[in-house]
């Protein structure tokens, strides 16, 4: 992790002249894309993460002279988790310091926001990589979010087919009361619905907070026989201790949005066999593209650590470069262009594609197992 004065140091500031979206073009010496992410509150973890995953890309990029001449600046703004401030940074980002791409924001619910007020349609502008996998941001169909993640469905539906095949149907889950974590209880219902069973128990609390304690003797009451948590580090790690201390047992799944070692930070020991669903490839793993990260996070990092959510972000700014090289015209409007064309593209043993009619451009899952130390056995 990269401390947030540091991340927000790194990116500078700056202020360009105002033009229609459609028509807005990068500077002749760069390209500004803009990222809202959570550097503070119950995500700040994964959000700097997820900073860093970005900022290794480009300053690599940057280091080989940039794209199409230009060199990349990379601005963070920290939003905390938190709806409208999310809403105001991305306002900020396009008018200050007019992004000619959005980038790795957080939050389903966060996003919708976006989608709602029709600040990305507004504006011409594309989202590539959000740290979601939410339904509401895939369904219905819009141009502007390009995803590299599988949905919160699929994730769920290969929790549940898992428990199933071992002849586990008794599942409860634990969820943030908000859009996501209604769409991951949704994902986890119809998978549930396939295979002819019914959720056990479903229990949530408010977002931004560790307030676990009365779904946590919801679920107890039902004693499940698996829990698929749909939250965050800090409510996750919340529910493991608090649970655990009814001397409850049960296995426990949790989404694919946590950073590993803040939760064994978090729950020390109660963290101990935590499953946890995985959208990229193994970043240690022996992949082209997992060693290119290694070799940027090394010498671009600043000492940050190998993650799972630092390595999506960092594939989600490959693709957004490799948009960028095929835009043809350096505006909002070409660099869509630019990512619709990206029908299959192999980033070194991950594939990722996108057409004019797909905006989903990855549909990768995976189970990992939670070690004592914070790493993940694939």
């Amino acid at each position: 992790m990269w401390p947030r004065r540091q991340l927000l140091q790194a990116v500078g500031a700056g202020c360009l002249a105002s033009l229609s979206p459609w028509s807005h073009a990068a500077k002749d010496d760069e390209i500004v894309i803009g990222q809202s992410v959570p550097l503070s509150g119950v995500l700040a973890d994964t959000g700097r993460d997820m900073a860093m995953g970005g900022k290794i890309c480009f300053d690599a990029i940057n280091s080989q002279g940039g794209v199409q001449g230009r060199k990349i600046r990379h601005v963070i703004l920290d939003d905390g988790y938190d709806v409208e401030r999310t809403l105001a940074n991305t306002h900020e980002l396009l008018q200050k310091h007019e992004a000619l791409a959005l980038f790795g924001f957080a939050g389903t619910g966060n996003i919708q926001r976006l989608l709602a007020d029709k600040v990305l349609a507004n504006a011409g502008v594309a989202l590539v990589g959000p740290y979601t996998g939410g339904e509401p941001l895939r369904t219905p169909y819009n141009p502007w979010i390009f995803h590299i993640r599988a949905s919160y469905a699929e994730e769920t539906s290969a929790m549940v087919k898992q428990l199933v095949f071992s002849g586990i149907t008794n599942i409860g889950v634990f969820y943030q009361d908000d859009a996501f974590g209604q769409s991951g209880l949704q994902g986890v219902v119809s998978a549930l619905a396939a295979a002819n069973l019914d959720l056990t128990v479903a229990a949530s609390f408010p977002k931004n907070t560790e307030l676990v304690d009365s779904a946590v003797q919801a679920i107890a009451a039902k004693s499940p026989q698996a829990v698929i948590l749909i939250a965050t580090n800090r409510p996750v790690a919340a529910f493991l201790q608090k649970y655990r201390a009814l001397s409850k047992s049960a296995l426990f799944f949790n989404i694919s949005v946590v950073n590993p070692k803040a939760i064994v930070q978090f729950a020390g020991a109660d963290a101990r066999g935590l499953s946890i669903a995985q959208v990229v490839p193994d970043p240690n793993g022996t992949k082209p593209i997992a060693q290119s990260y290694r070799a940027d996070l090394a010498k671009f990092g600043a000492g940050a650590q190998v993650s799972s959510s630092s390595f999506e972000e960092y594939v989600a700014a490959k693709v957004l470069i490799e948009g960028l090289r095929r835009a043809k015209t350096l505006t909002r409007a070409g660099v869509i262009a630019g990512l619709e064309s990206l029908e299959r593209l192999d980033l070194g043993g991950h594939v990722i594609g996108f057409d004019p009619n797909n905006r989903l451009g990855s549909h990768f899952v995976e189970m990992a197992s939670l070690r004592s130390d914070g790493r993940l056995i694939r």
